[in-house]
Protein backbone atom coordinates (compact mmCIF):
# COMPACT_ATOMS: atom_id res chain seq x y z
CA UNK A 1 0.00 0.00 0.00
CA UNK A 2 1.60 3.42 -0.70
CA UNK A 3 1.88 5.72 1.75
CA UNK A 4 1.10 9.04 1.23
CA UNK A 5 2.52 10.40 4.67
CA UNK A 6 -0.28 12.27 5.85
CA UNK A 7 1.63 13.40 8.80
CA UNK A 8 3.42 16.01 6.89
CA UNK A 9 0.18 17.89 6.85
CA UNK A 10 -0.78 17.42 10.08
CA UNK A 11 1.03 20.39 11.34
CA UNK A 12 -0.50 22.55 8.96
CA UNK A 13 -3.95 21.30 9.97
CA UNK A 14 -3.47 22.13 13.55
CA UNK A 15 -2.14 25.35 12.83
CA UNK A 16 -6.05 26.10 12.08
CA UNK A 17 -7.87 23.98 14.25
CA UNK A 18 -7.89 20.69 12.44
CA UNK A 19 -6.90 17.52 14.28
CA UNK A 20 -5.90 14.63 12.11
CA UNK A 21 -6.50 11.58 14.41
CA UNK A 22 -4.71 8.35 13.62
CA UNK A 23 -8.29 6.96 12.22
CA UNK A 24 -8.85 10.30 9.88
CA UNK A 25 -4.59 9.63 8.68
CA UNK A 26 -5.48 6.23 7.97
CA UNK A 27 -8.77 6.76 5.76
CA UNK A 28 -6.78 9.32 3.68
CA UNK A 29 -4.20 6.52 2.55
CA UNK A 30 -7.03 3.95 1.82
CA UNK A 31 -8.86 6.49 -0.34
CA UNK A 32 -5.78 7.83 -1.78
CA UNK A 33 -4.71 3.68 -2.44
CA UNK A 34 -8.26 3.36 -4.09
CA UNK A 35 -7.79 6.47 -5.73
CA UNK A 36 -5.31 5.43 -8.01
CA UNK A 37 -6.24 1.77 -8.57
CA UNK A 38 -9.43 2.99 -9.94
CA UNK A 39 -8.03 5.49 -11.92
CA UNK A 40 -6.29 2.84 -13.82
CA UNK A 41 -9.36 1.69 -15.26
CA UNK A 42 -12.06 4.60 -15.07
CA UNK A 43 -10.48 8.71 -15.63
CA UNK A 44 -10.63 9.81 -11.95
CA UNK A 45 -7.65 12.23 -11.51
CA UNK A 46 -4.65 13.26 -13.19
CA UNK A 47 -2.67 13.74 -9.95
CA UNK A 48 -1.77 10.55 -8.90
CA UNK A 49 1.92 10.44 -7.73
CA UNK A 50 1.80 10.64 -3.66
CA UNK A 51 3.54 13.72 -2.97
CA UNK A 52 1.44 15.98 -5.64
CA UNK A 53 -2.17 13.93 -4.06
CA UNK A 54 -0.87 15.03 -0.36
CA UNK A 55 -0.75 19.01 -0.95
CA UNK A 56 -2.46 19.26 -3.99
CA UNK A 57 -6.27 16.93 -3.30
CA UNK A 58 -5.96 16.50 0.68
CA UNK A 59 -4.25 19.62 2.14
CA UNK A 60 -6.52 21.64 -0.85
CA UNK A 61 -9.43 20.00 0.79
CA UNK A 62 -8.68 20.93 4.00
CA UNK A 63 -8.16 23.83 3.81
CA UNK A 64 -11.80 24.14 3.34
CA UNK A 65 -11.93 23.85 7.36
CA UNK A 66 -9.48 26.78 7.37
CA UNK A 67 -11.78 29.64 6.11
CA UNK A 68 -15.27 28.48 6.14
CA UNK A 69 -17.20 27.89 9.33
CA UNK A 70 -18.32 24.36 9.52
CA UNK A 71 -20.62 23.85 12.33
CA UNK A 72 -21.25 20.21 14.07
CA UNK A 73 -23.24 18.06 11.92
CA UNK A 74 -23.59 20.74 9.30
CA UNK A 75 -25.50 19.88 5.84
CA UNK A 76 -23.11 19.96 3.08
CA UNK A 77 -23.51 19.01 -0.65
CA UNK A 78 -20.73 18.61 -2.74
CA UNK A 79 -22.08 19.74 -6.37
CA UNK A 80 -20.48 17.60 -9.28
CA UNK A 81 -18.03 15.95 -7.00
CA UNK A 82 -16.24 13.68 -9.12
CA UNK A 83 -13.91 11.66 -7.53
CA UNK A 84 -14.63 12.81 -3.85
CA UNK A 85 -12.79 16.36 -3.85
CA UNK A 86 -13.78 18.14 -1.43
CA UNK A 87 -16.58 16.51 0.00
CA UNK A 88 -15.31 12.79 0.61
CA UNK A 89 -11.98 14.53 2.39
CA UNK A 90 -14.29 16.79 4.57
CA UNK A 91 -16.02 14.21 5.71
CA UNK A 92 -12.30 11.55 6.53
CA UNK A 93 -11.98 14.58 8.27
CA UNK A 94 -15.15 15.65 10.21
CA UNK A 95 -17.36 12.03 10.25
CA UNK A 96 -19.96 14.86 11.87
CA UNK A 97 -20.63 16.49 8.40
CA UNK A 98 -24.12 14.71 6.75
CA UNK A 99 -22.57 14.75 3.68
CA UNK A 100 -24.17 14.69 0.18
CA UNK A 101 -22.32 13.71 -3.18
CA UNK A 102 -23.76 14.70 -6.21
CA UNK A 103 -22.53 13.78 -9.59
CA UNK A 104 -23.71 13.33 -13.40
CA UNK A 105 -21.40 10.67 -14.02
CA UNK A 106 -22.74 7.14 -11.82
CA UNK A 107 -19.58 5.39 -12.15
CA UNK A 108 -17.51 8.12 -10.02
CA UNK A 109 -20.65 7.37 -7.74
CA UNK A 110 -19.77 3.64 -8.22
CA UNK A 111 -15.83 4.35 -6.90
CA UNK A 112 -17.27 6.86 -4.00
CA UNK A 113 -19.71 4.03 -2.48
CA UNK A 114 -16.88 1.60 -2.45
CA UNK A 115 -14.79 4.22 -0.92
CA UNK A 116 -17.31 4.78 1.68
CA UNK A 117 -18.21 1.37 2.27
CA UNK A 118 -14.22 0.47 3.32
CA UNK A 119 -13.57 3.58 5.35
CA UNK A 120 -16.88 2.15 7.07
CA UNK A 121 -18.53 6.17 6.33
CA UNK A 122 -21.89 7.19 5.62
CA UNK A 123 -22.47 9.81 2.91
CA UNK A 124 -25.92 10.41 0.20
CA UNK A 125 -24.48 9.50 -3.29
CA UNK A 126 -26.67 11.07 -5.93
CA UNK A 127 -26.56 10.47 -9.87
CA UNK A 128 -28.19 13.71 -11.10
CA UNK A 129 -27.10 16.81 -12.67
CA UNK A 130 -26.88 19.86 -11.16
CA UNK A 131 -29.59 21.84 -12.62
CA UNK A 132 -32.00 18.75 -12.00
CA UNK A 133 -30.67 18.47 -8.65
CA UNK A 134 -31.49 22.15 -8.08
CA UNK A 135 -35.24 21.65 -8.85
CA UNK A 136 -35.86 18.61 -6.72
CA UNK A 137 -37.42 19.40 -3.39
CA UNK A 138 -35.61 16.24 -1.75
CA UNK A 139 -32.40 18.86 -2.38
CA UNK A 140 -33.54 22.24 -2.95
CA UNK A 141 -32.87 24.58 -0.21
CA UNK A 142 -31.96 22.18 1.64
CA UNK A 143 -27.73 22.63 2.71
CA UNK A 144 -25.80 24.58 5.11
CA UNK A 145 -23.19 24.67 2.81
CA UNK A 146 -22.91 24.16 -1.12
CA UNK A 147 -19.73 23.59 -2.59
CA UNK A 148 -18.16 22.79 -5.19
CA UNK A 149 -14.32 22.11 -6.97
CA UNK A 150 -13.11 22.80 -10.24
CA UNK A 151 -16.58 22.26 -12.31
CA UNK A 152 -17.36 25.24 -14.45
CA UNK A 153 -16.47 29.46 -14.12
CA UNK A 154 -18.22 31.02 -11.70
CA UNK A 155 -21.03 32.49 -12.98
CA UNK A 156 -22.13 29.03 -14.29
CA UNK A 157 -21.14 27.11 -10.85
CA UNK A 158 -23.44 29.56 -8.96
CA UNK A 159 -26.46 28.79 -11.26
CA UNK A 160 -25.59 25.46 -10.28
CA UNK A 161 -24.79 24.91 -6.57
CA UNK A 162 -26.50 27.89 -4.72
CA UNK A 163 -30.30 26.86 -5.16
CA UNK A 164 -29.12 23.68 -2.77
CA UNK A 165 -28.00 26.34 -0.10
CA UNK A 166 -30.76 26.99 2.56
CA UNK A 167 -31.44 30.88 3.48
CA UNK A 168 -28.49 31.36 5.99
CA UNK A 169 -26.32 29.07 4.42
CA UNK A 170 -23.38 29.14 2.32
CA UNK A 171 -22.16 28.49 -1.59
CA UNK A 172 -18.04 28.06 -0.97
CA UNK A 173 -16.38 27.46 -4.67
CA UNK A 174 -12.83 26.42 -4.51
CA UNK A 175 -11.26 28.13 -7.24
CA UNK A 176 -7.23 28.33 -8.70
CA UNK A 177 -5.42 31.82 -9.76
CA UNK A 178 -8.03 33.07 -11.86
CA UNK A 179 -10.31 33.45 -9.03
CA UNK A 180 -10.36 37.25 -8.23
CA UNK A 181 -11.52 37.48 -12.98
CA UNK A 182 -13.84 34.79 -12.02
CA UNK A 183 -15.65 36.71 -9.22
CA UNK A 184 -15.62 40.16 -11.26
CA UNK A 185 -18.12 38.08 -13.79
CA UNK A 186 -20.24 36.52 -11.12
CA UNK A 187 -21.62 39.14 -9.35
CA UNK A 188 -24.57 39.85 -11.35
CA UNK A 189 -25.51 35.93 -10.55
CA UNK A 190 -24.95 36.11 -6.91
CA UNK A 191 -27.48 38.64 -6.60
CA UNK A 192 -29.97 37.40 -9.02
CA UNK A 193 -30.24 34.29 -7.12
CA UNK A 194 -30.43 35.15 -3.29
CA UNK A 195 -26.92 36.10 -2.23
CA UNK A 196 -24.95 38.81 -0.60
CA UNK A 197 -21.66 40.00 -2.08
CA UNK A 198 -19.20 37.20 -1.91
CA UNK A 199 -15.63 37.03 -0.49
CA UNK A 200 -12.91 35.69 -1.52
CA UNK A 201 -9.80 34.01 0.31
CA UNK A 202 -6.26 33.24 -0.94
CA UNK A 203 -4.44 30.59 0.03
CA UNK A 204 -0.88 29.16 -1.20
CA UNK A 205 0.08 25.68 -1.41
CA UNK A 206 3.39 24.46 -2.13
CA UNK A 207 5.73 26.17 -4.51
CA UNK A 208 3.58 29.00 -4.69
CA UNK A 209 0.92 27.32 -6.09
CA UNK A 210 -2.35 29.78 -5.60
CA UNK A 211 -5.55 28.62 -4.24
CA UNK A 212 -8.78 30.74 -3.43
CA UNK A 213 -12.22 29.99 -1.79
CA UNK A 214 -15.11 32.37 -2.74
CA UNK A 215 -17.72 32.42 -0.06
CA UNK A 216 -21.16 33.53 -0.02
CA UNK A 217 -23.82 33.80 2.30
CA UNK A 218 -27.71 33.40 1.33
CA UNK A 219 -29.36 35.68 2.13
CA UNK A 220 -32.95 34.89 0.08
CA UNK A 221 -34.91 32.33 -1.61
CA UNK A 222 -33.13 31.30 -5.44
CA UNK A 223 -36.52 32.90 -7.49
CA UNK A 224 -38.01 29.25 -8.59
CA UNK A 225 -37.10 30.13 -12.38
CA UNK A 226 -33.33 29.03 -11.07
CA UNK A 227 -32.11 26.75 -12.20
CA UNK A 228 -32.49 26.89 -16.04
CA UNK A 229 -32.34 23.62 -17.95
CA UNK A 230 -30.67 21.95 -20.47
CA UNK A 231 -27.37 24.22 -22.10
CA UNK A 232 -29.21 27.19 -21.22
CA UNK A 233 -26.89 28.03 -18.10
CA UNK A 234 -23.49 27.77 -20.02
CA UNK A 235 -24.75 29.42 -23.17
CA UNK A 236 -26.34 32.28 -21.17
CA UNK A 237 -24.87 32.98 -17.82
CA UNK A 238 -26.36 35.13 -15.87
Amino acid sequence: MIDFNVEKIVPICESFGLILDEVAINRLNIYGNMLCQWNEKMNLTAITEPHEVLYKHFLDCLLFFKNVSVPQGAKIIDVGTGAGFPGMVLKIARPDIELTLMDGLNKRLTFLNAVLAELNLTAQTVHMRAEDGGKNPLYREQYDISCARAVANLPVLCEYCIPFVKVGGQFVAMKGASAKEELDTAINAYKILGCEKATIICETLRENEARAFIIAKKKSQTPPKYPRMGGKIAKSAL
